[in-house]
């Protein structure tokens, strides 16, 4: 049986759930995020009431975080781990100490206990080099993916889908074949049905990556509809079906009408679609930085990265860059090799880039 203090501990998570949800509109997976910080400081303290709460609990606790180790790496949790736990136990307690019962059990000070270090803030902040696919190793591991059986050709049509639209993998995991439009090349991202980010609704248009992708992706669709009698309701990548085989275990055995659960599935198709060809495992969402990458060198206004931009679902521009971008190492080194070789004269088009250029740092100022 829960104590008293446990209870008050757990219908006040219960109503910080509903205030993150509803109010601050946040998404199931950061507010999962939260609920594991919380639950992480409440086993320091052995659970104790949170009207308690002091600065001597922030400090040990962040002392407790900086000696732990990652039950992934084995290593020391990083300090941007250490950071983000900090940060989600400031925001509850800063909404607690707005709650009745809490006011004046709690000092609003005292919740900046849970600041780190100046140091540790920088380190925890600072940006690391992201390795990102290029678009060739992407064709090359989807161009030797084998297509036999309906799951090895689900499972192509699975990584020809996220190049071409950049979707996230809650998002392809949610996908009804009703929502792609083969002839106007768009993935209709209905909030209603698909699990998009912020539950927002808009439309992907297929990136221009190539023919192959969107190959894969049409016959994917044709089997689907003509060959398994699939409707336009169904499950645009459809779950596993498990079966027991001659020696009562359970092994694939085709596809059902379902949706995955999760998309847990989707990356282990894309760790074992590099390793195959011998590449580096690229998760899903790193196709983004990828098409981010490919905008950066097609588009060439500020029109088109817009555009390019709202495709991934940003509605501002500076999402991209702040994002996926900043100037990339390899762009920095690019640009610092050409600084490097003698001055070439200006060419008749100069006054016009620069136009463009202040048009478009204007624009991302009013975004």
């Amino acid at each position: 049986m829960m104590n008293k203090n446990s209870t008050n501990n757990a219908r006040i998570i219960h109503d910080y759930i509903k205030y993150l949800r509803d109010a601050k509109r946040q998404d199931h997976s950061t507010i999962d995020g939260a609920m594991k910080s919380i639950n992480r400081f409440e086993q320091y303290t052995a659970f104790a009431d949170f009207s308690k709460f002091r600065a001597k609990h922030a400090i040990g606790f962040k002392k407790h975080l900086l000696s732990q180790k990652s039950l992934v790496t084995g290593d020391k949790l990083s300090k941007a781990t250490v950071l983000t736990i900090t940060r989600h136990l400031k925001m509850f307690f800063q909404h607690l100490v707005t709650q009745m019962g809490y006011r004046a059990k709690i000092s609003y000070s005292d919740i900046e206990y849970f600041n780190l270090s100046e140091k540790d803030t920088r380190i925890a902040n600072a940006k690391r080099k992201r390795n990102v696919a290029t678009l060739e190793q992407i064709m090359q591991m989807l161009e030797a993916m084998p297509c036999s059986t309906a799951i090895e050709m689900r499972d192509r049509a699975v990584v020809a889908f996220v190049i071409l639209t950049g979707a996230r993998d809650g998002a392809v995991a949610s996908a009804k074949i009703k929502h792609i439009d083969i002839a106007d090349q768009s993935f209709y991202q209905d909030a209603r049905d698909v699990n998009t980010k912020f539950s927002k609704t808009f439309s992907t248009y297929f990136f221009p990556v190539g023919e192959f992708p969107s190959q894969v992706l049409n016959e994917w669709i044709d089997y689907l509809v003509k060959e398994l009698g699939f409707n336009q309701n169904d499950p645009l990548f459809p779950k596993t079906k498990m079966a027991h085989n001659k020696n009562q275990q359970f092994e694939a055995a085709g596809l059902l009408r379902e949706h995955w659960s999760n998309a847990t599935p989707i990356r282990k198709v894309f760790k074992q679609g590099f390793e195959a060809v011998g590449l580096p495992y690229f998760n899903p969402h790193s196709f983004r930085n990828t098409l981010v990458r490919l905008g950066e060198n097609l588009c060439r206004t500020p029109e088109e990265f817009k555009a390019w931009s709202q495709n991934l679902g940003h509605e501002s521009v500076l999402t991209s860059f702040y994002s996926y971008g900043d100037v990339p190492d390899y762009k920095q080194a690019e640009l610092l090799r050409k600084l490097a070789k003698p001055a070439e004269s200006a060419s008749p088009d100069m006054e016009e880039q620069f136009k463009q250029f202040m048009q478009f740092q204007k624009m991302m100022g009013n975004q």
